[in-house]
């Protein structure tokens, strides 16, 4: 019996927090993000890592923020006094940039998997990173193909007015305006609007070809319906919140092929997508559901906070941050993981994606 006790002894407990919306209109995007940190968390236990000489048994404490700020900040009060130690989450980056705050103070160090504001790793936080590229990127980017590559002359913008809807779109606009396109009319929704009849019959009136929405896909979807209601056939572009398998869904039979353009921050090219394709078949085998969007991200911030500790021989935050903030070359199923000073993912990819048949269908891989 004593031998037992003793093994036991030689254990040691890590604590891993995971917030993101599993309630809501999203929730579709937080389970999946979930899922994601499940999965690391249940192969690093059957690994049996080692922690500065002893066995590491992680468990996941998950949370739900339902895409609120309050309740986000709330969620990571919780984890807090919960002496979590590592945070993979949020998921949007109106709850990440004030649970940031939180973590700040209690010194956890926290990933976020898909908070693309550029604000969430320019507050001067030690304890805040991201695996994916920012605003600036992404929307810069669908900006200036919005001008090159689908010749948009007429471009209207619509945001939610979330921290993450708003920020993409005005990245979108500078894009836009950066390769001496305009914008003929720029609206605004909220998150958890379904009539945009107003707001569509004003962009009708000047007759665009692209339509920008900032966002998420349970607005976007309903929004490409009432388009197609009202006739226009302009195309439909969105960042990384639109970017899901459930879109088509939510559009309800309303898009046509290759009507839609979105972009995703990350993305794999070459030998790298071998190791994508097996984790979205893994995935689909233990949860019996495809991969939304950020899941590989969830997996690679939760693999990459235990990395930190194994190098630092220690799980206490103060001890392994950085190990942690020193990351450099960390080879993730989304890509090559090297953090820069503000916690910032180095030379961060995206990849642009239309829809045919339903499907999302890569368009490119852009740096």
């Amino acid at each position: 019996m004593v031998s037992v006790g003793v093994a036991f002894a030689q254990d040691m407990v890590v604590k891993i927090g995971h917030v993101g919306p599993t309630s809501g209109a999203i929730a579709h995007l937080g389970k999946d993000n979930e899922n994601g940190a499940r999965m690391a968390i249940d192969e690093l236990n059957a690994k049996g890592v080692m922690i500065g000489g002893k066995k590491a048994k992680f468990e996941l404490l998950a949370e739900d923020d339902a895409g609120d700020p309050k309740q986000g900040t709330a969620a990571a009060q919780k984890l807090v006094d919960s002496k979590v130690n590592g945070v993979v989450g949020h998921l949007n980056s109106g709850t990440s940039i004030p649970a940031s705050k939180v973590y700040s103070d209690a010194g956890i160090p926290q990933i976020s998997p898909s908070a693309t504001n550029p604000k969430f790793t320019r507050q001067g936080y030690k304890t805040t990173f991201r695996v994916v590229a920012d605003d600036v990127h992404l929307g810069g980017t669908l900006g200036r193909y919005a001008v090159d590559q689908l010749k948009g002359k007429v471009i209207a913008v619509i945001d939610d007015r979330t921290a993450y809807g708003q920020g993409v779109a005005d990245e979108f606009e500078k894009g836009v305006k950066g390769k001496g396109g305009a914008i003929a009319k720029r609206e605004f929704t909220n998150d958890k609007a379904t009539d945009f009849t107003a707001i569509l019959t004003n962009i009708k009136a000047v007759k665009p070809d692209v339509v920008f929405f900032g966002g998420m896909d349970a607005v976007a979807g309903p929004m490409i319906r009432q388009m197609k209601q009202l006739g226009i056939n302009a195309k439909f572009m969105g960042g990384d919140g639109i970017c899901s398998s459930e879109l088509p869904k939510l559009a309800a039979g309303a898009m046509a092929d290759g009507q839609v353009v979105c972009a995703e921050a990350g993305g794999v090219e070459g030998e790298q997508k071998a190791g994508m394709e097996k984790f979205r078949t893994d995935f689909k085998k233990k949860f019996n559901a495809d991969v939304q969007v950020y899941a590989p991200y969830v997996y690679d911030a939760t693999n990459v906070l235990v990395a930190a500790m194994v190098k630092a021989g220690s799980a206490d935050p103060a001890k392994y941050l950085p190990a942690l903030a020193a990351t450099s070359g960390y080879k993730g199923v989304t890509g090559t993981i090297s953090f820069d000073e503000k916690g910032d993912v180095k030379n961060g990819a995206l990849t642009l994606y239309t829809y045919k048949g339903g499907n999302r269908d890569q368009i490119a891989v852009v740096r």
